[in-house]
């Protein structure tokens, strides 16, 4: 039955390679991604082998306690485990719970986390090559650690599938993963600079979390090599009870999966709420604004862009405080505004088929164009303000208060104009409805690049007379330059909005339905 197990994981494989060229062309470029990444670790754990006792065993506790929290946080957060052998596949089938534990453990080892993880395990075993004993303890905590990562995955996944099964959980889940990855390089150098500080506590955390489930596995090897032959006994015995704890956890939520699946189909809906359709007024424009208003609520796509917003300040004050120049604080204003303001240059292409709703009730193009350009005005525009006076409040330099605030409503305005009249003529590739905010389709690569740096380059051309202004004022040092952009900015960007909004209106009445054609051709 295991070998059934896995010759149908196999199969599931193969055949899903064989529907889509490009799904074949993304698993070499991640085997070849996989293999110099393992090929990298490898290579370093045997080089290990010449180095002190105790900062190889710091390493690959640290190392293989890494590779453990990982497996049991991403798979859930980025939504991206592997439910080739879905449990939920198996509640009709009379597989014993043995065999179908064993054949889904050995089929996570299948694919490119699982070959890739279980290569740099093995690895391990050149770092302690220094004796037969630390080699069999090495390979053996090696096994045992894979096999941990393996069964902690499954215990996390399968105790979620209830949570996972949920596009909301999906969503939130994918924009969560978006924070830490934004804050990288804060996050990165606050651990460099503890570390730094402490010479000696990545060495006593790994002493610790070999103690731990998390880490007894990976200590074997070290242990044995240096001669602590009691301590990697007792080591060994919570490796395998945290193993066999989480096997028992699996079994019995597995038990309880099969016995009641965590879906089962759709529930009732209550109806007769209109949400913000009942809030705007009754009217073209309204209807379109509340409904951007929704999608930038719900849709992850909207939603996504909005989380890089807030951390505009905190990755520039980090930046600052490295350089001790704050100055740099007083762009967050018009950079704000330059990302806002574009962010609704493809919402057609977001749309995809669904813009044939707004063909099919003759809706004009200029109520389309500005109702969305009014839903992102909504929010940008307290946001822009924020974010241009707060600076001023670490600077104290006010007196460039007009010219960067003139700049940022500028920049705010001409933006939603320009991108009014961007989506209105040319379709991109984006995610598709329903599909991770992260996930690009294939081709139109080079198209999408065209327009989004073209459309960037004619903005920065539209905006050129209020980044003068600015200029003048930081050459010249007179301050009336700014109260001047202070007028100019609002006048000439509201004056482009108006301007961006009917002639995007335009060209979307007259060609609405080669726009639809574009967008069936992008899917």
């Amino acid at each position: 039955m295991v070998a059934h197990l896995l010759r149908l994981k196999l199969t599931l494989l193969r055949n899903s390679l064989r529907r889509s060229p490009w799904q074949l062309l993304g698993l070499i470029i991640g085997g070849l991604y996989a293999v110099g990444i393992a090929g990298f670790f490898g290579a370093a754990l045997v080089l290990l082998r010449t180095a002190d006792l105790e900062f190889a065993h710091t390493v690959v506790v640290l190392g293989g306690s890494a590779a453990l929290l990982g497996w049991g946080v991403v798979p859930v957060i980025a939504s991206s485990a592997d439910m080739t052998l879905d449990p939920a596949r198996f509640t009709t089938a009379a597989v014993p719970m043995p065999q179908l534990l064993t054949g889904l453990a050995l089929g996570g080892l299948i694919g490119i986390p699982g070959i890739a993880t279980l290569l740099v395990a093995l690895a391990t075993v050149g770092t302690w090559s220094r004796g037969v004993p630390a080699v069999g303890a090495a390979a053996a905590g090696a096994v045992l650690g894979v096999l941990t990562c393996i069964v902690l995955s499954k215990v996390v996944t399968t105790a979620t599938a209830g949570l996972a099964s949920s596009r909301r959980f999906k969503d939130v889940s994918a924009l969560a993963f978006m924070v830490p990855l934004m804050l990288m390089g804060p996050i990165v150098a606050f651990v460099v600079q503890g570390t730094a500080g402490s010479a000696g506590f990545l060495a006593d955390l790994a002493r610790v979390l070999a103690w731990t489930p998390a880490g007894a596995a990976w200590s074997l090897g070290g242990d044995t090599a240096g001669g602590h032959y009691g301590p990697a006994a007792v080591k060994l015995v919570i490796a395998l009870a945290t193993l066999a704890g989480l096997a028992w956890c699996w079994k019995i939520l597995l038990q309880r999966a099969l016995v009641t699946p965590p879906y089962a189909g759709g529930g009732r809906k209550r109806g007769g709420r209109m949400g913000l359709f009942a809030v705007l007024p009754a009217t073209p424009t309204g209807a379109i604004t509340a409904r951007a208003l929704t999608y930038w609520i719900r849709d992850p796509r909207y939603s996504g862009s909005l989380v890089v917003i807030p951390l505009l300040p905190v990755l520039m004050f980090f930046q600052a405080s490295q350089t001790g120049d704050y100055d740099a604080l007083s762009i967050i204003g018009p950079l704000a505004a330059f990302l806002l303001a574009w962010s609704i240059s493809a919402d057609v292409s977001y749309d995809n088929t669904a813009f044939a709703l707004h063909l099919a009730s003759g809706v004009r193009g200029v109520h389309d164009r500005l109702g969305r350009a009014l839903a992102c005005l909504a929010f940008a525009l307290p946001i822009v303000l924020v974010f241009s006076v707060g600076p001023f409040f670490f600077t104290g330099q006010w007196e460039w208060l007009p010219a960067l605030l003139g700049l940022s409503l500028g920049v705010l305005f001409t933006g939603l104009g320009l991108a009014s009249v961007i989506s209105a003529r040319y379709t991109v590739a984006v995610p598709l409805p329903g599909d991770s905010p992260f996930k690009k389709p294939p081709g139109n690569v080079a198209q999408t690049m065209a327009v989004q740096f073209g459309g960037m380059g004619v903005l920065l051309v539209l905006v050129l007379p209020e980044a003068a202004l600015v200029l003048t004022q930081s050459i010249t040092g007179n301050a009336a330059a700014g109260w001047i952009n202070l007028v100019l900015g609002p006048v000439l960007g509201v004056a482009l909005f108006v301007t961006g909004v009917r002639l995007g209106g335009k060209w979307l009445d007259a060609r609405g339905p080669e726009l639809l054609a574009q967008l069936s051709v992008n899917r």
